[in-house]
């Protein structure tokens, strides 16, 4: 996966707060960019999204402000109570990992009727992490409007708009970032086929959902921190975590091949040449012991290292 380069998004101090309402009238998304449209989860090598969706961000020292329009002919929603599995619904996803560490990561869905399941995972599932349902998000704000009419197939709709506001005490002790501070993030779109019957919505029989997102992850599965996208607060770009780039796919091909390794042989491979990745010797350093290991890099911004539950250190706080 690592010929997918994850996207990056510059993302501008708000100068007055954003009124959370599903208008994207606030001068703060007036300033802000948008995101490239979404894409399949698994990159180019899928057809491009039926419907179009984009995002925008911004922020101040109370909140993250995420926004998105999911264009579609058709807007519906059935779940109504929180911390409903909001995927079996059409919806829009936020996927957090404050210090880009792949561990103590956050997941936000909503839905057309702004019901949405707020949850924390200490590491990811192929890891053996398994989801807290019990974290909930003080403070936040969410809206949703529809641009048509909700549950009502007899016209067409133009798009919904979501729009949230996280607060940053929501993510423990991080604190508010500052100008140059770069977090990793991710979003998703879960869209279903579906067809009318007996007046309302229904999904279409023995169809799957498709999985539109902004930084493609290469396989169905969003629980790959390491592919999710750059988010830079302010106008700075985040110089080390660009230049870090290389040495971080260093460590992820370490990782990877080492899963396959035990697969196979129920014990981690002691050396690269093992792994079949001889080109990283003198690049990669790795420490391996029956209960785990470790892959350290080391390049101009410090060392880097991957462990076993795919736990990533390195210079600073990234």
């Amino acid at each position: 996966m690592a010929d997918i380069e994850p996207a990056t998004y510059q993302c501008l101090k708000a100068t007055e707060p954003v009124v959370i309402d599903g208008k994207l009238d606030d001068a703060a998304w007036r300033n802000a960019e948008w995101t490239s449209d979404f894409v399949d989860i698994e990159g180019d090598a899928k057809p491009r999204p039926r419907f179009q969706t984009k995002a925008k961000m911004a922020w101040d020292d109370n909140y993250l402000y995420v926004s998105a329009i999911l264009y579609e002919p058709d807007v519906w929603g059935t779940l109504t109570e929180h911390d409903s599995v909001i995927f079996q619904d059409n919806d829009f996803e936020v996927f957090i990992d404050p210090d880009s560490d792949n561990h103590g990561y956050f997941e936000f869905e909503i839905n057309a009727l702004n019901t949405f399941w707020d949850l924390t995972l200490p590491k990811p599932y192929m890891d053996m992490g398994s989801a807290d349902n019990s974290w909930e998000i003080r403070g936040i704000k969410t809206a949703v409007s529809v641009q048509g009419t909700l549950n009502d197939p007899s016209d067409e709709d133009r798009s919904w708009i979501v729009e949230m506001a996280f607060p940053w005490e929501a993510y423990g002790d991080t604190g508010v970032p500052e100008e140059g501070d770069f977090w990793r993030i991710n979003f998703s779109r879960v869209q279903w086929q579906s067809t009318v019957r007996e007046g309302s919505y229904q999904k279409v029989p023995g169809t799957h959902e498709d999985n539109w997102v902004w930084s493609p992850q290469g396989v169905v599965d969003m629980h790959r921190p390491e592919m999710w996208g750059y988010l830079v607060f302010g106008s700075e770009v985040a110089i080390d975590a660009i230049q870090s780039r290389g040495s971080r796919d260093a460590m992820y091909s370490v990782y990877y091949a080492q899963r396959d390794y035990y697969a196979k042989h129920e014990k981690w491979a002691k050396t690269l040449k093992k792994l079949g990745l001889k080109r990283l010797e003198g690049q990669v350093d790795l420490n391996a012991s029956k209960s785990g290991y470790k892959a350290s890099v080391t390049d101009a911004s410090g060392t880097w290292t991957i462990d076993h539950v795919r736990h990533v250190e390195g210079p600073d706080r990234n």
